[in-house]
C-alpha cells in the first residue's frame, strides 16, 4: 500500500499507483474497484486523508451529474426496446431480400442489418447477442460455415460502437469535455464506412469459398418491397437523433428522449408484452448504473494522476520525441491493441484517456477525429482474444458452436478493421466532415 510510504516526489507515487492498477486488473478485480481504490489510497499518500476523503466524496457525484450523461439511458433504452418489439428479424428480413443474391449474402446482409440495428442502440454487446439469435440460425440453414456466421455476429456487433446513438462515444465525450453532439455526427460516415470495408472483405471471401457461403437468390421485387415498410420506426429514430444534433433543435438527451419515444410507442402498437418493457426498462437501468460506477470509480483515479502529474510529465515525454507525429500515433494505436486483449473497451478508455488524450493534443491532433479513431480500437478489442467480450457473448448464445470457432472466425474482420484504421487515418476528413458542417 501507498499509505505512509512518505515518497517525496509525487510522479514516483503516480507511476506506482498505475503499476499497481494493472496488477490488479490483470489478477481479476474489476475496474471500478481497482480504480477508485487506488486512487484513494494515492490521493492520501498525496494529500493525506482530510482532502483525499473531500475528494471522493465530492468529485465523482460533480462529475457523474453532468447534464450530457443523461443521454445514456435513452439510448440504451433504445436499443433493448427495439429488440422486443421486433425490428431485429425485420431488418435481417429486408437486408436478406435485398443483398442475399450477393457472394456470402446473408453475411453481408448480417452487416448492414447489424448497421441498421447499431443505428438504435448504444450497445454492442446486446447488439452480437440479438443477432446470434436471428442471423446465425439462417446462416447454418443455408450451409454456411459456422466460422463464418458466428464471426460475422460477433464483428457486426461492434458497429454499435460507432454509429450513433453510441453509449461509448458520449462516455469519451465527457471524460474530453468535448462535445457529445459533434461526436454523434463524427461516427455517423466512419460506422458506415466500416460496414462497408465488412461487406467487401465477406464478398472477396466468399469469392473463393462459395460452399462456405452461398449466394441466396429467388426473392421478388414485391417481396422487397414489402419488407420496407416495417424498418419505417428505425428510420425516424435515426432521422431524429441526426437531424435533432446536426440542425441545433435539440441536445443530444433531447433527442434520444425523443427516439425512445417514438421506439416506446412502436413497441406498445405492435403488442409488445408489458413484461418485455418491463425488462428492458430494468436492462436499461443495469447497464446505466454498470457505466455510471466506473466513471465514479475513474474520476478519483483521474484526479489521483492530475496531482501526481503523470499526465503532465507523459505529454512532455511524447511532445519531446524525436519522431513524426504520425509514427507516435500508430504506436499509441498498437498499444490500444495490447491493452484491449485484456480490458474491456469502456473501462480502457476510462483508464488511459487521462494520460494519453493530453499527450495526443499536444502533437496537433483533432480531438473528434482521435475519439473516432480510438472507439474504433475499442471496437477491435471487442472481437480480440482473450477477452472478446463480443465473441464470449455470441458463445453463450450459441454454446454449440465453440468459442474457438467464434475467435477464429474473425480473423478476416481484424483485416477488416485494420484496413478501416489504415482509411481513417488517411483520410481524417471522412470523421470530420459532418461536425465541421455542424459547426459551420
Amino acid at each position: 500500500m501507498l499509505i505512509g510510504i512518505g515518497f517525496s516526489n509525487p510522479l514516483l507515487v503516480g507511476l506506482i499507483g498505475i503499476g499497481l492498477l494493472l496488477v490488479l486488473v490483470v489478477i481479476g478485480v474489476r475496474v471500478v474497484f481497482a480504480v477508485g481504490l487506488i486512487g484513494l489510497l494515492g490521493l492520501v499518500e498525496l494529500l493525506g486523508w482530510g482532502p483525499a476523503a473531500g475528494i471522493v466524496g465530492i468529485v465523482p457525484h460533480a462529475k457523474s451529474s453532468t447534464y450530457a450523461l443523461s443521454v445514456l439511458p435513452m439510448f440504451i433504452f433504445i436499443g433493448f426496446v427495439a429488440f422486443h418489439a421486433g425490428m431485429t428479424e425485420q431488418l435481417f428480413d429486408a437486408a436478406r431480400k435485398w443483398l442475399g443474391w450477393l457472394p456470402g449474402g446473408l453475411a453481408v446482409s448480417t452487416v448492414f442489418a447489424t448497421a441498421g440495428f447499431a443505428a438504435v442502440s448504444g450497445a454492442s454487446t446486446a447488439t452480437s447477442a440479438v443477432f446470434a439469435r436471428v442471423a446465425i440460425p439462417e446462416m447454418l440453414k443455408y450451409g454456411y460455415d459456422r466460422k463464418l456466421a458466428a464471426g460475422v455476429v460477433a464483428a457486426g456487433g461492434t458497429l454499435a460502437t460507432l454509429i450513433p446513438p453510441s453509449a461509448i462515444l458520449v462516455i469519451y465525450a465527457i471524460i474530453v469535455e468535448e462535445s457529445v453532439g459533434r461526436l454523434l455526427l463524427a461516427g455517423f460516415l466512419p460506422g458506415l464506412v466500416s460496414a462497408i470495408i465488412y461487406a467487401g472483405i465477406i464478398i472477396c471471401w466468399a469469392k473463393f469459398r462459395p460452399h462456405e457461403a452461398p449466394a441466396i437468390k429467388g426473392f421478388t421485387w414485391t417481396e422487397r418491397m414489402v419488407s420496407l415498410p416495417p424498418l419505417f420506426p428505425i428510420f425516424c429514430v435515426v432521422v431524429i437523433i441526426i437531424s435533432a444534433v446536426y440542425q441545433g433543435w435539440a441536445t443530444p438527451t433531447e433527442a434520444g428522449a425523443l427516439g425512445a419515444g417514438v421506439v416506446f410507442l412502436v413497441a406498445i402498437l405492435r403488442g409488445t408484452p408489458l413484461r418485455a418493457i418491463r425488462g428492458s426498462l430494468m436492462e436499461t437501468a443495469k447497464l446505466t448504473v454498470m457505466i455510471f460506477s466506473l466513471i465514479w470509480g475513474v474520476t478519483i483515479f483521474v484526479r489521483f494522476l492530475g496531482f501526481s502529474g503523470v499526465a503532465d510529465a507523459f505529454t512532455a515525454w511524447i511532445v519531446a520525441l524525436d519522431v513524426p507525429p504520425l509514427m507516435i500515433m500508430i504506436c499509441i494505436l498498437l498499444a490500444y491493441a495490447v491493452l484491449g486483449m485484456f480490458m474491456d473497451a469502456i473501462g480502457m478508455l476510462l483508464l488511459t484517456l487521462p494520460v494519453v488524450y493530453p499527450a495526443v493534443m499536444a502533437l496537433g491532433y483533432d480531438s473528434i477525429w482521435f475519439g473516432i479513431i480510438v472507439v474504433k480500437m475499442a471496437e477491435i478489442c471487442l472481437v480480440t482474444p482473450p477477452i472478446g467480450l463480443n465473441c464470449f457473448v455470441v458463445n453463450a448464445v450459441r454454446p454449440d458452436i465453440p468459442l474457438s470457432d467464434v475467435f477464429r472466425g474473425i480473423a478476416i474482420f481484424f483485416v477488416a478493421d485494420v484496413i478501416t484504421i489504415i482509411v481513417l487515418l488517411m483520410f481524417p476528413e471522412i470523421v470530420t466532415w459532418l461536425p465541421d458542417l455542424m459547426r459551420g
